[in-house]
Protein backbone atom coordinates (compact mmCIF):
# COMPACT_ATOMS: atom_id res chain seq x y z
CA UNK A 1 0.00 0.00 0.00
CA UNK A 2 1.62 3.21 -1.31
CA UNK A 3 1.67 6.26 1.50
CA UNK A 4 0.46 9.93 0.54
CA UNK A 5 3.11 11.99 0.77
CA UNK A 6 4.12 13.65 4.00
CA UNK A 7 2.46 10.32 5.85
CA UNK A 8 4.66 8.49 8.10
CA UNK A 9 5.57 4.54 9.78
CA UNK A 10 4.33 3.24 12.71
CA UNK A 11 7.97 1.31 13.18
CA UNK A 12 10.46 4.12 14.97
CA UNK A 13 13.64 4.15 13.58
CA UNK A 14 16.49 3.14 15.42
CA UNK A 15 18.47 5.13 17.74
CA UNK A 16 21.00 7.16 16.22
CA UNK A 17 24.20 7.89 18.17
CA UNK A 18 25.35 10.91 19.03
CA UNK A 19 28.59 12.22 17.48
CA UNK A 20 31.66 10.60 19.26
CA UNK A 21 29.78 8.85 21.26
CA UNK A 22 30.47 4.58 21.33
CA UNK A 23 27.56 2.10 22.15
CA UNK A 24 28.16 -1.78 22.44
CA UNK A 25 31.34 -3.58 23.23
CA UNK A 26 33.28 -0.76 21.86
CA UNK A 27 31.62 1.50 24.79
CA UNK A 28 33.43 -1.32 27.38
CA UNK A 29 36.99 -0.27 25.85
CA UNK A 30 36.62 3.15 24.83
CA UNK A 31 35.08 7.01 25.84
CA UNK A 32 34.55 9.35 22.79
CA UNK A 33 38.33 10.82 23.96
CA UNK A 34 40.10 7.47 23.44
CA UNK A 35 40.86 4.30 25.17
CA UNK A 36 39.22 3.79 28.94
CA UNK A 37 41.71 5.21 31.78
CA UNK A 38 41.36 1.70 33.00
CA UNK A 39 42.36 -0.34 30.12
CA UNK A 40 45.39 2.26 29.46
CA UNK A 41 46.51 2.01 33.11
CA UNK A 42 46.20 -2.21 33.03
CA UNK A 43 48.20 -2.24 29.85
CA UNK A 44 51.09 0.57 31.58
CA UNK A 45 51.04 -2.14 35.04
CA UNK A 46 51.66 -5.44 32.17
CA UNK A 47 54.20 -3.55 30.49
CA UNK A 48 55.92 -2.65 33.49
CA UNK A 49 55.46 -6.34 35.07
CA UNK A 50 56.60 -7.87 32.08
CA UNK A 51 59.57 -5.56 31.54
CA UNK A 52 60.89 -5.29 35.16
CA UNK A 53 60.20 -9.32 35.20
CA UNK A 54 62.63 -10.01 31.96
CA UNK A 55 65.44 -7.27 33.27
CA UNK A 56 65.79 -8.67 36.27
CA UNK A 57 66.30 -12.66 34.84
CA UNK A 58 68.64 -11.17 32.36
CA UNK A 59 70.69 -9.48 35.43
CA UNK A 60 70.51 -12.68 37.50
CA UNK A 61 71.29 -14.81 34.52
CA UNK A 62 74.53 -12.69 33.72
CA UNK A 63 75.38 -11.83 36.85
CA UNK A 64 74.76 -14.63 38.66
CA UNK A 65 73.82 -12.67 42.07
CA UNK A 66 70.27 -12.91 43.19
CA UNK A 67 68.71 -9.65 43.50
CA UNK A 68 68.18 -8.42 47.23
CA UNK A 69 64.76 -8.22 48.37
CA UNK A 70 65.21 -5.03 50.37
CA UNK A 71 67.22 -2.51 49.84
CA UNK A 72 69.59 -0.88 52.20
CA UNK A 73 69.18 2.82 53.20
CA UNK A 74 72.62 3.49 52.40
CA UNK A 75 73.65 6.12 49.20
CA UNK A 76 74.65 3.15 47.31
CA UNK A 77 71.09 1.19 47.86
CA UNK A 78 69.26 4.39 47.36
CA UNK A 79 70.41 5.15 44.14
CA UNK A 80 70.45 1.67 42.88
CA UNK A 81 67.30 1.13 44.16
CA UNK A 82 65.20 3.92 43.62
CA UNK A 83 67.06 4.67 40.45
CA UNK A 84 66.35 1.53 38.68
CA UNK A 85 62.13 1.91 39.14
CA UNK A 86 62.12 4.97 38.16
CA UNK A 87 64.17 4.32 35.20
CA UNK A 88 61.84 1.56 34.53
CA UNK A 89 58.82 3.50 35.30
CA UNK A 90 59.75 6.05 32.76
CA UNK A 91 60.84 4.01 30.07
CA UNK A 92 57.47 2.32 30.24
CA UNK A 93 55.45 5.72 30.35
CA UNK A 94 57.76 6.63 27.53
CA UNK A 95 56.30 3.78 25.24
CA UNK A 96 52.79 4.47 26.51
CA UNK A 97 53.51 8.27 25.18
CA UNK A 98 54.06 6.54 22.03
CA UNK A 99 50.89 4.23 21.77
CA UNK A 100 49.02 7.55 23.03
CA UNK A 101 50.51 10.17 20.85
CA UNK A 102 51.12 12.11 23.79
CA UNK A 103 54.75 13.21 25.40
CA UNK A 104 56.52 12.37 28.61
CA UNK A 105 55.92 16.26 29.58
CA UNK A 106 52.16 15.16 29.50
CA UNK A 107 52.73 13.27 32.50
CA UNK A 108 54.70 15.89 34.44
CA UNK A 109 57.87 15.87 33.92
CA UNK A 110 58.38 18.36 30.75
CA UNK A 111 62.54 18.37 29.96
CA UNK A 112 62.37 21.91 29.20
CA UNK A 113 62.36 22.60 32.36
CA UNK A 114 64.36 20.07 33.97
CA UNK A 115 66.72 21.61 36.78
CA UNK A 116 65.26 24.68 36.44
CA UNK A 117 63.75 27.42 39.01
CA UNK A 118 61.44 25.57 40.08
CA UNK A 119 63.58 22.71 40.64
CA UNK A 120 66.54 24.49 42.90
CA UNK A 121 63.59 26.74 44.88
CA UNK A 122 61.48 23.28 45.60
CA UNK A 123 65.57 22.54 47.35
CA UNK A 124 65.26 25.51 49.18
CA UNK A 125 61.82 25.03 50.72
CA UNK A 126 62.64 21.62 51.13
CA UNK A 127 65.75 22.18 53.48
CA UNK A 128 64.49 25.23 54.96
CA UNK A 129 60.84 23.17 55.81
CA UNK A 130 62.79 20.47 57.87
CA UNK A 131 65.05 23.56 59.64
CA UNK A 132 62.06 24.88 60.64
CA UNK A 133 60.40 22.05 61.86
CA UNK A 134 63.62 20.81 64.40
CA UNK A 135 63.53 24.40 65.75
CA UNK A 136 60.10 24.23 66.78
CA UNK A 137 60.80 21.05 68.54
CA UNK A 138 63.71 23.05 69.48
CA UNK A 139 62.23 25.68 70.92
CA UNK A 140 59.77 23.15 72.87
CA UNK A 141 62.65 21.99 74.24
CA UNK A 142 62.61 18.29 72.25
CA UNK A 143 65.26 18.59 70.06
CA UNK A 144 69.08 18.87 70.76
CA UNK A 145 71.85 19.44 68.26
CA UNK A 146 75.09 17.96 69.48
CA UNK A 147 78.52 17.53 67.98
CA UNK A 148 79.49 17.54 64.33
CA UNK A 149 79.90 13.67 62.41
CA UNK A 150 82.53 14.39 60.06
CA UNK A 151 85.58 16.20 59.25
CA UNK A 152 87.29 17.51 56.20
CA UNK A 153 87.29 15.47 52.95
CA UNK A 154 84.10 13.00 54.62
CA UNK A 155 82.12 16.15 54.85
CA UNK A 156 81.81 16.96 51.24
CA UNK A 157 82.16 12.80 50.35
CA UNK A 158 79.00 12.08 52.27
CA UNK A 159 77.00 15.76 51.21
CA UNK A 160 77.01 14.63 47.97
CA UNK A 161 76.64 10.91 47.61
CA UNK A 162 73.26 11.48 49.71
CA UNK A 163 72.54 14.25 47.43
CA UNK A 164 72.55 11.95 44.64
CA UNK A 165 70.50 9.15 46.20
CA UNK A 166 67.84 11.42 47.36
CA UNK A 167 67.84 13.36 44.27
CA UNK A 168 67.02 9.57 42.74
CA UNK A 169 64.81 9.14 45.46
CA UNK A 170 62.85 11.96 44.60
CA UNK A 171 62.26 11.63 40.89
CA UNK A 172 61.61 7.86 41.65
CA UNK A 173 58.81 8.36 44.43
CA UNK A 174 57.61 11.58 42.46
CA UNK A 175 57.18 10.14 38.77
CA UNK A 176 56.16 6.71 39.70
CA UNK A 177 53.25 8.22 42.32
CA UNK A 178 52.53 11.35 40.61
CA UNK A 179 53.52 10.71 36.92
CA UNK A 180 51.59 8.42 34.41
CA UNK A 181 49.33 6.25 36.87
CA UNK A 182 48.29 10.37 38.49
CA UNK A 183 47.58 11.95 34.84
CA UNK A 184 45.44 8.55 33.28
CA UNK A 185 42.96 7.94 36.31
CA UNK A 186 43.06 11.98 36.24
CA UNK A 187 41.77 11.26 32.37
CA UNK A 188 39.17 8.86 34.05
CA UNK A 189 37.90 10.10 37.39
CA UNK A 190 38.79 13.40 37.44
CA UNK A 191 41.88 15.12 39.15
CA UNK A 192 41.46 15.46 43.10
CA UNK A 193 39.67 11.90 43.24
CA UNK A 194 42.74 10.38 41.56
CA UNK A 195 45.53 12.54 43.77
CA UNK A 196 43.26 11.61 47.07
CA UNK A 197 43.63 7.76 45.78
CA UNK A 198 47.39 7.90 44.48
CA UNK A 199 48.57 9.68 47.86
CA UNK A 200 46.68 6.85 50.11
CA UNK A 201 48.62 4.44 48.29
CA UNK A 202 51.59 6.53 48.31
CA UNK A 203 51.40 6.80 52.14
CA UNK A 204 50.82 2.67 52.00
CA UNK A 205 53.85 1.70 50.36
CA UNK A 206 55.31 3.65 52.95
CA UNK A 207 54.03 1.33 55.77
CA UNK A 208 56.11 -1.27 55.36
CA UNK A 209 59.01 1.03 56.26
CA UNK A 210 60.99 -0.11 59.66
CA UNK A 211 59.60 2.20 62.39
CA UNK A 212 57.02 3.81 60.60
CA UNK A 213 53.81 4.99 62.79
CA UNK A 214 50.38 6.51 61.92
CA UNK A 215 51.17 9.86 62.19
CA UNK A 216 54.03 9.39 59.96
CA UNK A 217 52.24 7.67 57.45
CA UNK A 218 49.84 9.97 57.89
CA UNK A 219 52.44 12.66 56.78
CA UNK A 220 53.13 10.54 53.50
CA UNK A 221 49.57 10.93 52.30
CA UNK A 222 49.94 14.90 53.39
CA UNK A 223 53.09 15.10 51.07
CA UNK A 224 51.11 13.31 48.53
CA UNK A 225 48.48 15.39 48.74
CA UNK A 226 51.01 18.72 48.72
CA UNK A 227 53.07 17.56 45.32
CA UNK A 228 49.33 17.20 43.88
CA UNK A 229 48.83 20.72 44.77
CA UNK A 230 52.16 21.75 43.29
CA UNK A 231 51.59 19.45 40.43
CA UNK A 232 47.93 21.21 39.30
CA UNK A 233 49.41 25.03 39.89
CA UNK A 234 52.89 24.29 38.27
CA UNK A 235 52.03 21.90 35.60
CA UNK A 236 55.35 19.73 36.28
CA UNK A 237 57.11 17.76 39.40
CA UNK A 238 60.14 19.74 38.97
CA UNK A 239 59.68 21.43 42.42
CA UNK A 240 58.19 18.62 43.86
CA UNK A 241 61.40 16.48 43.09
CA UNK A 242 63.42 19.35 44.29
CA UNK A 243 61.47 19.66 47.59
CA UNK A 244 61.67 15.93 48.21
CA UNK A 245 65.60 15.82 47.39
CA UNK A 246 66.24 18.88 49.41
CA UNK A 247 63.93 17.65 52.41
CA UNK A 248 65.20 13.72 52.72
CA UNK A 249 68.96 15.48 52.02
CA UNK A 250 68.20 17.85 55.30
CA UNK A 251 67.02 14.93 57.28
CA UNK A 252 69.71 12.24 56.85
CA UNK A 253 72.40 13.81 56.15
CA UNK A 254 72.40 17.33 57.32
CA UNK A 255 70.74 16.49 60.59
CA UNK A 256 71.22 12.62 60.95
CA UNK A 257 67.53 12.25 61.97
CA UNK A 258 65.44 9.20 60.76
CA UNK A 259 63.66 9.36 57.70
CA UNK A 260 60.42 7.80 57.44
CA UNK A 261 61.48 5.47 59.89
CA UNK A 262 64.23 4.61 58.42
CA UNK A 263 67.47 5.41 60.43
CA UNK A 264 71.29 5.56 58.52
CA UNK A 265 72.44 8.07 61.88
CA UNK A 266 74.12 5.54 63.98
CA UNK A 267 76.20 4.58 61.32
CA UNK A 268 78.98 6.88 58.96
CA UNK A 269 77.86 9.70 56.34
CA UNK A 270 75.52 12.11 58.48
CA UNK A 271 76.81 16.03 59.24
CA UNK A 272 75.27 16.24 63.02
CA UNK A 273 74.70 14.32 66.17
CA UNK A 274 70.88 15.38 66.47
CA UNK A 275 68.57 13.83 69.01
CA UNK A 276 64.88 14.13 69.81
CA UNK A 277 63.21 13.39 73.24
CA UNK A 278 59.90 13.82 74.84
CA UNK A 279 56.52 12.63 73.81
CA UNK A 280 56.11 10.27 70.72
CA UNK A 281 53.42 12.26 69.09
CA UNK A 282 55.35 15.60 68.96
CA UNK A 283 58.93 14.19 68.08
CA UNK A 284 58.11 11.52 65.86
CA UNK A 285 59.57 8.41 67.92
CA UNK A 286 61.26 5.88 65.86
CA UNK A 287 59.96 7.20 62.99
CA UNK A 288 61.72 10.83 63.22
CA UNK A 289 60.80 13.95 63.08
CA UNK A 290 57.79 12.86 59.78
CA UNK A 291 56.01 11.34 62.65
CA UNK A 292 55.43 14.90 64.26
CA UNK A 293 51.85 15.93 64.34
CA UNK A 294 54.15 19.11 63.60
CA UNK A 295 55.07 18.04 60.64
CA UNK A 296 51.68 17.38 59.55
CA UNK A 297 50.68 20.80 60.40
CA UNK A 298 53.44 22.08 58.14
CA UNK A 299 52.89 20.42 55.32
CA UNK A 300 49.02 21.53 55.92
CA UNK A 301 50.44 25.11 55.98
CA UNK A 302 52.69 24.63 52.32
CA UNK A 303 49.40 23.03 50.51
CA UNK A 304 47.69 26.52 51.19
CA UNK A 305 51.30 28.51 50.52
CA UNK A 306 52.04 26.91 47.24
CA UNK A 307 48.06 26.94 46.25
CA UNK A 308 48.28 31.27 46.55
CA UNK A 309 52.18 30.97 45.16
CA UNK A 310 51.05 29.66 41.89
CA UNK A 311 47.09 30.56 41.42
CA UNK A 312 46.93 28.97 37.91
CA UNK A 313 45.96 25.37 37.45
CA UNK A 314 48.23 23.96 34.85
CA UNK A 315 47.81 20.40 34.99
CA UNK A 316 46.73 18.10 33.67
CA UNK A 317 46.67 20.03 30.10
CA UNK A 318 43.48 20.03 28.77
CA UNK A 319 44.46 20.00 25.02
CA UNK A 320 46.38 16.47 25.78
CA UNK A 321 43.23 14.68 27.48
CA UNK A 322 41.89 13.57 24.74
CA UNK A 323 43.79 10.60 23.25
CA UNK A 324 45.27 12.06 20.01
CA UNK A 325 45.91 8.50 18.61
Amino acid sequence: MSHAEGSYSLIPPPPVAAPGSTTGLKAFFFQPDGLRAGWRLLLFFALLAGIGISLRLILVTFTRTPIPTRVQFSPAGEIGGAGSTFLLFLLVSWIMSKIEGRKVADYGLPARKAFGLQFWQGIGIGFGAVTFLLAVLRVFGLCHFERVGLNGWETLKYAGLWGIAFLTVGFNEEFVFRGYPLFTLSTGIGFWPSAVLMSAIFAFAHYFNPNETLPGLLQVAAWGVMACVILRRTGSLWLPIGLHAGWDWAETYFYGVADSGQVAVRGPGHLLNTSLSGPRWLTGGEAGPEGSWFCIVLLVWLCFLFAAWFPEVNYPNASRIADPS
